[in-house]
């Protein structure tokens, strides 16, 4: 149930002397950042607002979300923002493990999407007004067909965009010439073998693989019922489904071969880096543009990015997923009409456009709402355009990530199956399957 307080602060946003006049609806745009931004207007009206709330940052947010503290007071004397320095990710362990009303958790908090259901089943976040919001911020041509619409449950939306990504593939120069590998062609799955670095248990990296092929782990149906393609007789499975499978199988097997730790759940992060390094034999390995810092000490001058469809799986480009992050209100807020004002507002100048360069600086985000070129003819590095660009390509093709609550079975479903592959030692992928089926099989009787 939207606020009337959200109504309230909408009619005050209308009447803010830098206001602009209604506009016709755009084209639905089918990628995002090709939608001009709109100058964001002066909020809020002459009087500012009144209250205070708390905003969780991590520490290297810290310095963005000052200047935004600072532009916002500055509107708004009478006003407070005080910033909770911690992890998103520790606070919402707190909220876990507590409930809203906790004082340790802020009353505006970044929360990646995958985390909606679970906090809404807690009832841990308030409904904004975030279509009023997204027109004074600007850019979003359809907000209900992207990351906002995610967020928008039976009617309500419980967080509002912060930043869209998936995964890319970085390259080692170096390591591909030594190991003789063309960065200009596509990389073959099956012809790469371990010179493609994958920790294939993880299902954050797995699922990249096994979308090339369109595989649901766990999918839902129109009437809510829930289904996997992995409870299906071998036989049945589709034959590029087939060929996935099979493509993992045969990197198991290397990994035996070789006996390279890439199939331990412990050991093979580090394999992964030693092998990254310049000198190894490691030539592309997927990661966000978080890892980017870590990977250019790995390679140095020898880093590429490119987009994730690079790489092929049986001849199928990998996809990812259209992840992101939003920006959510603590449900205490429901009611208080000052708190829920301040908090809209304060995220509308959080997500400023007009400082979209300086955000991607100071948290490494990328806004769904801003255009490539806003990015790309900046004082950004040409590292940080490259990472830009080839998220925003990879964002294009990936499906969309399931959001609902009982896809988080399928963490602990997929890694424990295909890890037992080096236990069970399976002769082909037939079997290697057999035991990925009975892992699912079992994981959906719980449902």
């Amino acid at each position: 149930m939207k606020k009337i307080t959200s109504l309230v602060l909408a009619l005050m946003l209308s009447l803010s002397v830098a206001a602009c006049g209604s506009k016709d609806e755009p084209e639905t745009p089918e990628t995002p950042g090709e939608t001009p931004v709109e100058t964001p207007g002066e909020e809020p009206g002459e009087e500012g607002l009144t209250g205070s709330i708390t905003v969780q940052a991590e520490e290297g947010w810290k310095a963005y979300y000052e200047a935004a503290v600072a532009r916002f007071l500055e509107k708004n004397p009478d006003a407070s923002v005080e910033l909770k320095i911690t992890g998103a990710f520790d606070m919402l362990d707190i909220l876990d493990s507590t409930d809203p009303s906790n004082e340790d958790i802020a009353d505006v908090y970044a929360i990646p999407a995958d985390r909606l259901a679970g906090l809404n089943q807690n009832e841990a976040l308030a409904p904004m007004d975030a279509k009023a919001m997204a027109e004074k911020i600007g850019g979003f041509a359809n907000y209900d067909a992207g990351l906002g619409g995610n967020f928008n449950v039976d009617g309500d939306y419980l967080a509002f965009p912060m930043n869209i990504e998936t995964l890319v593939v970085y390259a080692n120069k170096a390591n591909a010439e030594a190991e003789g590998i063309d960065l200009t062609k596509s990389i073959e799955m099956n012809e790469a073998g371990l010179n493609l670095l994958i920790p294939m248990f993880d299902a954050w990296f797995g699922v990249g693989v096994l979308n090339s092929s369109d595989i649901e782990l766990l999918g839902k149906n129109d009437d809510g019922t829930l289904f996997s393609d992995f409870t299906a007789e071998w036989a049945d499975l589709a034959p590029e489904k087939q060929a996935t499978v099979t493509a993992i199988f045969e990197y198991w097997k290397k990994t035996q071969e070789t006996n390279a730790s890439l199939w331990d759940a412990e050991a093979a992060w580090g394999i992964l880096d030693t092998e990254f390094t310049t000198g190894g034999t490691g030539v592309a390995r997927i990661s966000g543009p978080w890892d980017a810092g870590t990977f250019t000490t790995q390679a140095g001058e020898n880093l590429e990015i490119m987009p994730i469809g690079t790489v092929t799986v049986a001849g199928k480009p990998m996809k990812h997923w259209k992840g992101g992050w939003g920006l959510a209100i603590n449900s205490r807020n429901e009611g208080d009409d000052e708190k829920m004002a301040l908090a809209e507002a304060f995220i509308v100048e959080l997500m400023n456009t007009d400082y979209a360069v300086d955000f991607f600086k100071g948290t490494g985000k990328i806004m769904e709402n801003v255009p490539a070129d806003v990015y790309l003819s900046s004082d950004l590095s040409d590292q940080e355009k490259a990472i830009i660009e080839n998220v925003l390509a990879s964002y294009q093709d990936a499906p969309a990530r399931p959001l609902f609550q009982e896809w988080g079975s399928v963490w602990d479903t997929w890694k424990n199956a295909v890890l037992s592959w080096s236990s069970v030692k399976p002769a082909d992928a037939e079997a290697a399957y057999k035991e990925i089926k009975a892992a699912f099989d079992a994981m959906m009787l719980n449902f």
